[in-house]
């Protein structure tokens, strides 16, 4: 939608109401210098944002519209996806609030799909009060890829630590069951394409976790990574992939290995997001990446215990902010460069250097 030197149209989801998603949103945007990066539309209710936007005494101007061709460049644009008022009872789990954290959700991947606009943030969400009949998925994530092509692949960011998953949300018990050698080829084919097109890495390294304690110390304990892992990882590299372990995870973090890598994945949710939210100090982003789509979230919750009170830490949000728009304009570039046949070339030639 927008284009070189243009201002990118970020939609936002607002998420659970009740938590400090909208909170940390109009702080993001209440420093105005925002605005000349990017224009906003929260998918929302403007009165509902107004009636936030006074709790917390935030200096920021909200443009209520109806549709999107009444969106304003450089103005806080609310997007009225709904008329009715919302009871907003801060730190509480509420099923009705659930609801309009979906209705607000569903319209701005629609949004997206249609390319009314650029990229999208998401707003955090309760996962439990988000179920219905018409919303059956565990979060953001799966709903995302099953709208948008390609496949999702949760990847948590902070400068130059990025965490990718090989399992998401199911119970520790079920990751064996799910590993296979063409999951963990899609995967690591997954990061190896955004690491080049999403963060303009060449030649990038990759380094993967073992399943089981020191990678099953040669089957004694496990077999997975000696039978799945190692023969998927050989065939890649083959390939020319620069995929590389599997690594023990019990020092792979606190030895600085992972500062050679230019992505890590994790076998299991846990496994991967622990060391990452230890070391990223809540500036952290998860990142969707494998999606033609450009979606990022903050890295926190609902932030119940939080809720109402005004001491919800925005950063993570603004880091969300300013990734979406960083994948934006690097793959503009990297869509230039490969539609370019001597510049494609060039780049070939760099690479080298680094295989």
């Amino acid at each position: 939608m927008a284009k070189k030197g243009e201002n990118v149209i970020m939609g936002i989801s607002i998420g659970d109401l009740n938590g400090i998603g909208a909170e940390v949103l109009l702080k993001t945007f209440e420093d105005a210098r925002m605005l000349d990066m990017c224009t906003p539309v929260i998918f929302a209710n403007v009165k509902v944002l107004s009636f936030i936007k006074k709790t917390f005494n935030l200096e920021c101007a909200l443009h209520g519209i109806d549709s999107l061709d009444q969106l304003v460049v450089g103005k806080i644009n609310v997007l009225n996806v709904w008329r009715e008022g919302v009871n907003i009872d801060f730190g509480k789990n509420n099923p009705e609030v659930g609801k309009y954290a979906i209705k607000s959700f569903t319209e701005a991947v629609a949004a997206l799909k249609e390319k009314q606009i650029d990229v999208l943030v998401t707003a955090p969400i309760n996962k439990y009060n988000i179920q219905s009949d018409e919303f059956k998925f565990p979060g953001h994530t799966d709903y995302l890829d099953q709208e948008l092509g390609g496949d999702a692949l949760m990847f948590m960011v902070q400068d130059n630590l990025r965490v990718g998953l090989l399992t998401d949300h199911i119970p520790v018990n079920e990751v064996s069951a799910h590993l296979t050698e063409a999951l963990i080829r899609k995967k690591i084919l997954t990061i190896n394409t955004s690491l080049k097109k999403d963060f303009k890495i060449n030649g990038p390294k990759i380094a993967i976790l073992g399943v089981n304690p020191h990678s099953g110390d040669n089957g004694v304990i496990g077999k997975e990574d000696d039978t799945i892992v190692k023969p998927a990882l050989k065939k890649l590299f083959e390939e020319g992939v620069r995929v590389f372990g599997p690594f023990s995870a019990d020092s792979f973090f606190g030895s600085g290995q992972y500062e050679k890598y230019d992505a890590i994945i994790a076998a299991y949710h846990d496994q991967g997001l622990i060391p990452f939210k230890t070391l990223s100090f809540g500036n952290g982003v998860n990142y969707t990446a494998g999606l033609e789509g450009i979606r990022t979230s903050p890295d926190h919750g609902t932030g119940y215990d939080i809720a109402g009170k005004g001491e919800a830490d925005h950063n993570s949000f603004k880091e969300a902010v300013y990734l979406a728009l960083d994948v934006y304009h690097n793959r503009a570039e990297y869509d230039n460069l490969t539609s370019n046949p001597l510049k494609i070339r060039e780049k070939q030639e760099e690479s080298k250097k680094y295989s």
